[in-house]
């Protein structure tokens, strides 16, 4: 493949005359790019072998040079003349269009100009050292191809995949070692494992992703060899290090070969070869200690598996994953998208803003039910508020601050502070309590740039937030309350298996052990009564008090936390709020926080990706599609979208002038839970044909039948329609 990158200030190209007799059929008008990266290409008949690998490697490459440019704008731009050994067409776009799609995921804009037309182009290249960069990629020599175990991939989903720490560690020790010796001045600084993961943070480096392949050959020869890893000498090696020996006190060992010393918190396998292959994920920037006024160091994330197999399911459920990625789906289905004029804020679309207000219409209808009253407070405070709560002191560089008034102001983070100002307006007697508030004010908190991603990771979202004021004596008929709740959510509307996690006091607790000991006790009681799988996480809990948190798994196993239940005695502490007991005494009230989905950006997020965009139909943003096999069916198909649309269903129509085929395509693209075709014998019996999502064909449907039908469907939120 060549590749002849221009960074551009603008592009515009118009495809002008088919230069292949089947080139693709596109709209022959001008499109312009501003701000972009022209990666043009010339996918070669070496390639053919290497489809995947190319894929890959043109995703790397395009990645690396927007990096540098800092370019979010690409556009590839297939261009024949780079090369005379041109590839079969129908391989080339298929390389180019999966490519586009993992740089999509990657987060970039991608425009692909048509293949196969010649087309006339006009730009303005940006003139500095970067704006022409030529590079070749050429898999066919020998030593050249990508190991299956070393390949470069996009950026993972977590999967539910059950690998030891020692496994993970012996991982992070490999690539280590591989970078020690490939760039000798790059220091490890820490690395971490989970289950199924290894991370390791280098300083003094900075990685290109095509260096994850030269890395990723290393560790297969470490590993090939078989080389025996021993227990050294715990000692610093630099400063960091020092600090690394201080916050892991007696966890941390020493494993090396030869001159090459690495310390992790645990155990490693006795040899390399006990990984039996791996796949490096990607490269990221990370600050030491999570501080952004600290260095900035380069982290590189894998997996280790214990068999070629293990690898190969992973690689399995990893492309299940980006097909189900909601950013892409969002994108498909025209949910939401995102805008860099506002980096981090969903902009919910029609589609996506049905989705959203149907969730709210599902809590809102069981907040009546259980006793909640809905409250709206400001977005705004004075910095008095965050004061109090000790936020001003403790996550102020967390929060955006407004200069009013010659006030500081902030934008709210989070409600419970502005919950209890509401509280402390009124006086409360013991009779008022429990006192359950809602609240769906938007939120924002000032996150770091690097980090936003998607729906899961923004600076402006809402929660359906609750605050509950009780008395001690209430917690634990409260907690059951708050459970039930829980499982009314997941268990009956969207059968999402769960379990539960009792976070404890941790070091840093504010407060009375007692009472600490005593709301613990509590907890755990509850959690037995309730039946639900739960575990307990020692020192987890929040300073303020213990919690419970809820995590749920979607289709593809993976595990979410979304629902919390939080018992807190300091905030209301720092507040004064009281309540009036039946002794005529002030005492201090208990606050309990909790949400149900968490954020809602997020968890709609996780259910785009759960559903695979195919919503239930209660949710669904299009319930019906409507379509006519030709024109003198429109007349019928306009009374029946009439009485779908009196009925409250969400029904559209397609009339346009196109063949049956590509109609029913178009809508099932659009994932619409059932396609209605409407043609003479439906016109003439006055029936339906009814496609339901799973490709269930039914004949002479009676309209009102339909219409009855679907809507019990959507008042009991069957899940499976």
């Amino acid at each position: 493949m060549k590749i002849l990158a221009i960074h551009a200030d603008y592009l515009k190209f118009k495809p002008t005359k088919k230069a292949l007799k089947n080139a693709e059929e596109v709209d022959e008008k001008e499109v312009e790019v501003k701000e972009c990266l022209v990666l043009m290409t010339s996918v070669e008949k070496k390639d053919e072998a290497h489809e995947k690998e190319i894929t890959e490697r043109l995703v790397a490459e395009a990645k690396d040079i927007a990096e540098q440019l800092k370019a979010k704008n690409l556009v590839i731009y297939p261009y024949a003349h780079l090369s005379s050994e041109l590839a079969n067409p129908t391989i080339a776009v298929h390389i180019l269009d999966d490519a586009k799609k993992l740089l999509i995921q990657e987060g970039y804009t991608v425009i692909r100009a048509p293949f196969g037309w010649y087309k006339s182009f006009e730009w303005r290249c940006k003139g500095h050292p970067l704006s022409e960069l030529s590079r070749s990629i050429d898999l066919s020599q020998p030593g050249a191809v990508i190991k299956k175990d070393a390949a470069l991939k996009p950026k993972a989903l977590e999967l539910d995949l059950q690998h030891n720490t020692s496994l993970q560690n012996t991982g992070s020790f490999i690539l280590a070692w591989a970078v020690h010796e490939l760039f000798p001045k790059a220091i490890p600084i820490l690395a971490l494992s989970q289950k199924d993961a290894f991370t390791v943070d280098f300083a003094n480096v900075k990685f290109t992703h095509t260096d994850l392949q030269k890395i990723g050959k290393k560790m297969d020869d470490f590993v090939k060899k078989n080389y025996a890893i021993k227990e050294g000498i715990v000692k610093a090696e630099h400063p960091f290090q020092n600090e690394l020996l201080q916050a892991y006190k007696k966890e941390v060992k020493a494993f090396s070969y030869g001159s090459f010393n690495l310390l992790l918190p645990g155990s490693v396998l006795l040899t390399t070869g006990g990984v039996k292959a791996f796949s490096l994920e990607n490269i990221s920037g990370s600050y030491w200690k999570n501080d952004s006024n600290n260095v900035m160091l380069q982290r590189i994330l894998g997996h280790a598996f214990k068999s070629e197999q293990e690898l190969k399911d992973f690689l399995e459920k990893l492309a299940t994953a980006q097909e189900r990625d909601h950013r892409r789906i969002g994108k498909e289905l025209q949910l939401f998208q995102f805008d860099e004029l506002s980096p981090g804020s969903p902009i919910f679309l029609p589609k996506g803003t049905i989705i959203y207000n149907e969730l709210l219409q599902l809590l809102r209808e069981q907040y009546r039910k259980r006793g909640y009253q809905e409250v709206i407070t400001p977005q705004m405070f004075n910095k008095t508020l965050w004061e109090t709560s000790g936020h001003w002191q403790h996550y102020k560089e967390n929060m955006f601050v407004l200069n009013v008034d010659n006030t500081e102001f902030a934008l709210k983070p989070m409600n419970c502070p502005s919950h209890l100002a509401l509280y402390n307006s009124t006086s409360h007697s013991y009779r008022d309590l429990p006192l359950r508030l809602a609240d769906f004010c938007f939120l924002h908190r000032n996150e770091v740039r690097g980090t936003l991603g998607g729906m899961t990771r923004v600076r402006k979202f809402a929660q359906d937030d609750g605050h509950i004021f009780v008395t001690m004596e209430q917690v634990e008929e409260e907690m059951n309350r708050v459970l039930d709740f829980v499982n009314y959510i997941y268990n009956e509307i969207f059968k999402l298996p769960f379990s539960l996690e009792l976070s404890t006091r941790p070091e840093s607790a504010m407060g009375d052990k007692e009472l600490w000991d005593k709301a613990e006790s509590l907890l755990k009681r509850v959690l037995e009564n309730s039946k639900i799988p739960y575990k307990i996480s020692v020192g987890e809990g929040a300073f303020y008090g213990p919690k419970i948190d809820i995590h749920i798994k979607d289709a593809l196993g993976r595990s979410h936390q979304c629902a919390t239940l939080q018992l807190d005695f300091q905030l209301p502490k720092r507040f004064n709020a009281v309540y009036e007991g039946s002794d005529g005494k002030k005492h201090p009230v208990v606050m309990i926080h909790r949400a149900m989905l968490g954020s809602m950006e997020r968890f709609i997020g996780v259910m785009t990706e759960h559903y695979a965009g195919k919503f239930p139909l209660w949710l669904s943003p299009v319930q019906v599609k409507l379509i006519t096999v030709t024109d003198d069916h429109i007349s019928f198909a306009k009374e029946v979208y009439d009485k779908l649309f009196a009925a409250g269903i969400r029904v559209e129509l397609n009339d346009k002038p196109e063949t049956l085929p590509k109609k029913v395509r178009d809508a099932e693209l659009e994932r619409v839970n059932y396609i209605v075709t409407i043609g003479d014998k439906e016109v003439e019996k006055k029936t339906l044909a009814v496609r339901s999502r799973g490709g269930k064909v039914q004949f002479g449907v009676q309209v009102d039948a339909f219409v009855k039908d679907l809507q019990e469907k959507i008042s009991q939120r069957i899940l499976d329609a």
